[in-house]
């Protein structure tokens, strides 16, 4: 139901100009309040969507931007913002999907430099898109592009040689020879192919950005921001920081309030010596001011380490639990504690306090409370693993952690060390993080970083000689086997990087971890998603852990793979494997309508089109709102030549539309669908009706002008006097020679 314009249009330029200022969540709320009035209007939800984006809330812009896609099917923006928005979730290749249904509405505009656009960064988001890059080759070639059509067929090549389809890839090739005869790397690639040789990845450099962009994705999360600027770190850790902290703010209290009674004077005896040195007349005067009511945290935490370093265990602790009440001095106060525990060999308790040291000087070390709210996964998986573990690793891991908080740039060290539980977060079971914490040393933080930075600048040898450096020391440490996989990666020896990963898997196959070796086997799959072997592999563990929801998804990425290779036979059958699965889970509807379309697809590809009809039957039957089904529907019933089953299947398609109030779509799809078939009498008496309703009375004598013309031509004699008087009755500007024209038919 319409709303109010007025409110609708003042919400519009209330939002537009807290847009033009930046000030996002008035923005939102503007929209949003315009989407109330207007719910099926794309602009404001284009709108909304805009300043959801920029206010970083990403979900919720995805959600706007999908619902006015359905609102304006042929409206590029929604895509092209959900696609810019999936990118930025890491959903590559979702994302480099929403491109190529961008570049597909692009083309159907003629917009072909566009479409390119679309097209290329599609294939530098995710790989295995043999079917975009043949598209990209032939668009190359019809804007005169031959370097870069010479590029893609060369790709190609690449791709197909290593899915064992040699004679497509000579194909390929010899696509490449005929624009440019003598490329010599077109030559060299079909040398290789003739002699049964490897193609050489050097032909996909050829200013090609994918490897660049590829290297930058995989190694952005895991790479080493700068050092945090600022002075000179206490080397005593969190625990000096603290004794200077409370010291500086005993002073002050003294002196800012003027108390020179006993208390006051005791504390500036107790500063006095421990300034010099003199532990036990520092400790007696910090009593006697308790004593004498000056409870300030300065003195707990001071207090508390001296007492440590005399030895008085029991007293320290009590001293230090009181000064952890105290936000500033807390980080100090729960290293001041692990080191009481960990001294008198209670080493479960010292771990507890470490960690929670290390989570108060992480979470003030970042900028975002973003960041500080995702530090907390981290240390509260430390946490757990506390209790689970064996003495020895507690003690080994407490050793560890003592020595990272002391020492010139700890606060650096705990920010580095902090990365690298994240990465072994990704690798590593939960239970064994604390196990593997002896490993994140220096020289294995250094050594990583030092493979990061070789990596960042291309120096692959390099990289690979510093991780296999590092595996002397570490030979079971994952994250360098990671590594290992990923200069690989960027090696471009592809099958290597995956029989690395497969190692991998294996191990946690012999470990009787089967999760684990999944989640390898999917990021593998990331890497080569054309590989069938792995796809089965995957499917294999996963059956095995009875997660039918992924061995579905990994049936329908099989079945792609093999779309996307050629081998439709393989796809048909995985699919149709896939479709008695999803009935056998009783899977989402939607889930069973995705394959279908995928089946349909294939069958109008190779021009089975009676089993279309039926595949996309079936999914009107499961999903009667599906506009794609429907269409395809309109489209079959004509190419079979049955256009009365066209204009049934249409109609039901223009009752959806109805039922929804999307009358701007009803126009929109017989207009396509007369320009289509200009000949089909039902097509036009239909369009005539909806602009006669809709207002539009000058197009909708157009359309009956026309149809009475082939109603005539057709000796449909009877049938043209009834469209002559609907015209008569809708008394156009030259209604008296549509008047004379039908006393002569009548006559």
């Amino acid at each position: 139901m319409a709303g109010n314009r007025h409110i609708y249009e003042q919400a519009m330029n209330v939002g537009h100009s807290a847009a033009w200022d930046q000030h996002w969540d008035r923005a939102i709320a503007a929209y949003g309040r315009a989407v109330q009035e207007f719910p099926d209007d794309p602009g404001a939800h284009n709108s909304l969507g805009l300043a959801l984006l920029q206010a970083r809330r990403l979900e919720d812009a995805l959600k706007v931007y999908t619902r006015a896609h359905q609102l304006a099917p042929d409206d590029t923006i929604p895509l092209e913002k959900s696609a810019d928005v999936l990118e930025r979730l890491g959903r590559l290749k979702e994302a480099a999907q929403q491109y190529i249904n961008v570049a597909e509405l692009y083309l159907a505009q003629r917009d072909l430099e566009k479409a390119i656009a679309n097209w290329e960064r599609a294939t530098q988001l995710t790989s295995g898109l043999v079917q975009i890059h043949q598209r990209l080759a032939l668009a190359y070639e019809r804007t005169g592009q031959r370097r870069a059509a010479v590029r893609e067929y060369l790709s190609l090549a690449f791709t197909f040689q290593r899915a064992n389809r040699p004679d497509i890839a000579s194909q390929a090739v010899e696509r490449a020879l005929r624009l440019e005869p003598g490329h010599p790397q077109a030559l060299n690639t079909l040398q290789a192919l003739k002699t049964g040789q490897l193609i050489s990845p050097d032909v996909l450099e050829d200013d090609a950005p994918a490897v660049t962009t590829r290297r930058e994705r995989a190694f952005d999360a895991a790479a080493l921001e700068g050092d945090d600027a600022g002075g000179e770190d206490d080397p005593r850790g969190p625990l000096g920081e603290a004794m200077e902290f409370g010291l500086a703010a005993l002073a002050a209290a003294v002196f800012d309030t003027g108390d020179l009674s006993e208390a006051g004077t005791q504390v500036l005896e107790a500063i006095e010596c421990q300034r010099v040195d003199d532990v036990e007349n520092a400790i007696a005067a910090y009593k006697r001011a308790l004593k004498a009511g000056f409870n300030h945290p300065g003195i707990f935490i001071n207090l508390g380490v001296l007492l440590l370093d005399v030895g008085e265990w029991k007293e320290a602790i009590r001293s230090l639990d009181e000064a952890g009440k105290d936000p500033l001095l807390s980080p100090g106060a729960m290293q001041g504690l692990s080191m009481a525990h960990f001294v008198q060999r209670n080493h479960r308790a010292a771990a507890y306090y470490l960690i929670q040291t290390l989570r108060l000087v992480d979470v003030g070390l970042v900028q975002r409370p973003d960041e500080a709210a995702q530090l907390g996964t981290i240390y509260d998986r430390l946490t757990a693993g506390i209790e689970d573990a064996d003495d020895q690793q507690i003690r080994r891991m407490n050793e560890r952690f003592l020595e990272l908080l002391t020492g010139p740039n700890w606060k650096q060290r705990i920010a580095k060390t902090r990365r690298q539980l994240e990465e072994a977060i990704t690798l590593e079971e939960p239970e064994s993080l604390i196990s593997i914490v002896p490993y994140i040393n220096d020289r294995v933080t250094e050594g990583l970083n030092l493979v990061d930075e070789y990596l960042r600048e291309g120096l692959l040898m390099l990289a690979m000689d510093q991780a296999h450096f590092l595996l002397e020391s570490a030979p079971d440490y994952l994250p360098i086997h990671w590594r290992i996989g990923q200069i690989l990666l960027e090696r471009d020896n592809i099958q290597d990087a995956i029989v690395k990963y497969d190692l991998v898997a294996n191990v946690y196959l012999m470990r009787g971890d089967t999760e684990r070796a999944a989640e390898i086997l999917q990021e593998a799959l990331r890497i080569a998603p054309m590989d069938v072997k792995l796809h089965r592999s995957l499917i294999d563990l996963l059956q095995k852990q009875e997660r039918w929801a992924e061995v579905l998804s990994q049936h329908i990425d099989l079945a792609d793979a093999y779309y996307q290779l050629g081998d439709l036979e393989a796809a048909r059958a995985t699919y149709h494997a896939a479709i008695q699965l999803a009935e056998r889970v009783e899977a989402p509807t939607e889930r069973m309508v995705h394959i279908l379309h995928r089946l349909g697809d294939i069958d109008v590809s190779v021009f089975d089109l009676r089993q279309a009809m039926r595949t996309y039957e079936q999914i009107r039957k499961l999903d009667p709102g599906d506009e794609r089904a429907r269409r395809m529907l309109v489209d079959l019933n004509y190419r079979l030549n049955d256009p009365i089953s066209a204009v049934r299947e249409l109609d039901g398609l223009l009752r959806v539309y109805a039922r929804e109030h999307r009358a701007g779509q009803i126009i929109k799809v017989l207009e396509e669908q007369v320009t289509r078939y200009p000949q089909d009498m039902a097509l036009r008496s239909r369009l005539a009706a909806v602009y006669r309703q809709t207002g539009n009375l000058t197009q909708a004598v157009e359309q009956l002008d026309s149809l009475a013309e082939l109603q005539l031509e057709a000796g449909l004699h009877n049938d043209a006097l009834v469209t002559i008087r609907r015209i008569i009755a809708l008394n156009p500007r030259n209604v008296d020679d549509y008047r004379r024209l039908l006393r002569q038919l009548s006559g």
